[in-house]
């Protein structure tokens, strides 16, 4: 019995070392990315142009790196607070594996990065100091920006009014503290199409606006196998505690957008240019949504009829949505 013992001792021991080895492994082999490049990015009114566009109505970094008043439809950003950051998101607004903070993204903060440095971030989600970002920050999607859209992003926000905002750092749950490290990899750009190939074009843009991340529902993290775009993931809001749930854009036609059309596509977006609904109250029990509405309210018509197009090649999957559950 006593020779049983013993074995099982050693071989809780043997397990124990390999799982501490494992852990120091992935926290000191990765992340494995290459180093960030040396560059200089030239500003040039086009690339201010094209950047101030996909920061504020594609890409999406204003909306999430400033203060959004959740009281109102869709959270709209706090006059003022533009790139500040601060915003938290945990477990309970968006079943986060941990904490994590929107950082600064003004001349405040990224004073301290080249711009070799903030486009290996953006693109790889890795900072300078080498820390991994949990993919919050949709760089998996921003890894495949054409070169130049990078560029532009980068010489528009250096270009915010600096505010000042410092922000802890994520606090993941284990194992994802781990995990996070082996996410990141360098990036793998595409080339931007020519718009008059809409079915591309619209493509290149769905990539890297991240809807896929929003329209997905996941299991800790992971997306469910079967439902591409088939929407049902989760946002908690941060001022009443309603869950909303994101639609299903597949072509189903019954539980999806298959029978929608160009026309109606674009006019449920450009809706929201209405000022009324900047300033729409939503109560606690009343239907709030995550969509960011009113940022891609102002995306151009011709990319968002290029989105659709590239739309109508997604597989339909019926998946019926309970688009919104007040808190009891």
């Amino acid at each position: 019995m006593k020779k049983a013992f013993k074995i099982a001792g050693y071989v809780v021991g043997v397990i124990v070392l390999v799982a501490a080895g494992l852990v120091i492994y992935l926290s000191t082999a990765f992340p494995k990315v290459s180093p960030a490049q040396t560059m200089t990015i030239e500003s040039t009114p086009e690339r201010l142009e094209r950047g101030k566009y996909l920061a504020h109505h594609v890409a999406g970094c204003i909306d999430c790196h400033s203060t959004r008043d959740w009281t109102k439809f869709a959270g709209p950003i706090i006059p003022g607070t533009e790139g500040k950051g601060g915003d938290k998101f945990d477990e309970a607004l968006a079943g986060l594996p941990g904490t994590i903070y929107a950082q600064n993204i003004t001349p405040f903060y990224l004073k301290r990065y080249t711009d070799g440095e903030l486009y290996r971030l953006i693109t790889t989600g890795v900072t300078k100091d080498g820390r991994a970002l949990f993919p919050m920050m949709p760089y998996l999607a921003f890894g495949k920006m054409d070169r130049e859209d990078v560029r532009s992003i980068i010489t528009y926000i250096r270009t915010l009014s600096s505010k000042d905002g410092e922000y802890p750092k994520a606090d993941l749950n284990f194992p994802m503290n781990i995990i996070v490290n082996t996410i990141p990899s360098d990036a793998t750009p595409m080339t931007k199409p020519d718009p008059t190939d809409a079915l591309r074009y619209g493509e290149y843009l769905f990539t890297i606006s991240g809807c896929g991340d929003c329209h997905t529902p996941m299991e800790k993290g992971t997306p469910i196998s079967g439902k591409h775009l088939a929407g049902g993931f989760e946002f908690r809001s941060p001022a009443t505690g309603d869950i909303v749930r994101s639609a299903n854009i597949t072509q189903d036609h019954e539980t999806g957008i298959g029978t929608w059309t160009e026309e109606v596509f674009v006019g449920r977006f450009k809706s929201y240019l209405d000022s009324s609904w900047t300033n729409k109250s939503v109560k606690a029990g009343e239907f709030n949504t995550a969509m960011p509405w009113l940022l891609f309210a102002g995306m151009e018509e011709r990319d968002l009829k290029a989105i659709f197009r590239f739309l109508q090649t997604v597989p339909p999957v019926t998946n019926k949505i309970e688009k919104f559950t007040a808190k009891q």
